[in-house]
């Protein structure tokens, strides 16, 4: 399957966000970062590790849920090699945990937790991982708006949370450009970017091909599949005609059984999925790396191509 997927999404509203959390970022303390569980590595905004430097992060597996038990915990041991960094996973049923949040960020500050100074928070994360809610539920109140859908936080707010913390919300952010065609798939198989940003078929395509490989008997289960196919157009095909999405002359609707597969995903449906593994991500930013080299040797060959022309083109009119 082509898998050059050319997703760029950046709002005018996530460009002036950036600008600010950059010009706040000195000022902080802790810098929470929200991902989502079932794509840590896809969810986690490059520009989060340039901006915060050195300062201690909490990353939080959000909507773990949804995500596979066994990869969330492979994912948290992983981000905690790195220095500074300590995860936790949440989940909608569990929302009397959010606390941990807050100890935490006591335990990362420990100066200003015993002398009864104020924590500064900022809480930061990309598109629809759940960010509004988990503020919601540390508040105790609703203080940020929610949805279904990217980027409905649309400006920074306050607020004061128990334990002399004082939280910096900001409002969802891309990036500029996504590198890494799988994580473009990823974020949008799991809706951390809006529906008409992309061609809802390659991914549906895309998410089939991993899943008949990472969990064939999930799908199996749902869609009522004996043998699975091996490939994603035949199991659209399969599991299309089991679904009843079926058209005139007896023809299978893939669209719409991509549809399905796609919000079945999301919802849960489906079961436990995570879409990206710890060492996927090592290679594939393997890849990424290479390709950086790859454009940047292109970009300087071109530059002296353009330089000889003009010493060819001066020589010529002496």
């Amino acid at each position: 399957m082509d898998t050059r997927v050319n997703i760029q999404w950046f709002p005018g509203h996530m460009n002036k966000a950036r600008n600010e959390v950059k010009e706040i970022m000195p000022q902080m303390d802790v810098i929470i970062e929200v991902l989502d569980a079932r794509i840590p590595y896809s969810s986690e905004n490059p520009m989060v590790a340039t901006l915060r430097g050195d300062k201690p992060v909490i990353k939080i597996l959000n909507k773990a849920d949804l995500a596979d038990p066994d990869m969330t915990q492979a994912w948290m041991d992983y981000f905690e090699q790195e220095d500074g960094v300590k995860a936790l996973a949440f989940d909608d049923n569990k929302a009397s945990d959010v606390h941990r949040i807050v100890e935490l960020c006591k335990k990362l500050m420990p100066n200003k937790a015993e002398s009864g100074r104020q924590i500064k928070a900022m809480i930061l994360g990309i598109p629809n991982v759940g960010k509004s809610t988990l503020i919601n539920t540390l508040a105790g109140r609703a203080v940020a708006k929610t949805g279904n859908e990217p980027a409905v936080t649309k400006s920074q707010q306050l607020i004061k949370l128990e334990g002399g913390i004082m939280l910096y919300d900001t409002p969802g952010m891309l990036w500029p450009k996504v590198e890494n065609a799988n994580s473009g798939y990823r974020l949008a198989a799991t809706g951390g970017i809006r529906d008409t940003a992309f061609d809802f078929a390659d991914v549906a395509s895309y998410t089939a091909e991993y899943l008949i490989q990472a969990y064939p008997e999930l799908l199996k289960a749902r869609y009522k599949i004996e043998d699975l196919p091996k490939t994603d157009w035949e199991f659209f095909e399969v599991a299309g005609r089991n679904r009843g999405c079926v058209r005139a002359g007896n023809k299978i609707d893939t669209y719409r059984m991509s549809e399905i597969l796609v919000n079945e995903l999301r919802s849960g449906t489906l079961g436990r999925i995570s879409l990206e593994t710890p060492e996927m991500r090592e290679a594939e930013e393997a890849v990424v790396a290479e390709q950086r080299i790859a454009a940047e040797e292109k970009k300087i060959a071109k530059e002296e191509e353009k330089r000889q022309r003009r010493l060819r083109t001066r020589k010529n009119r002496k």
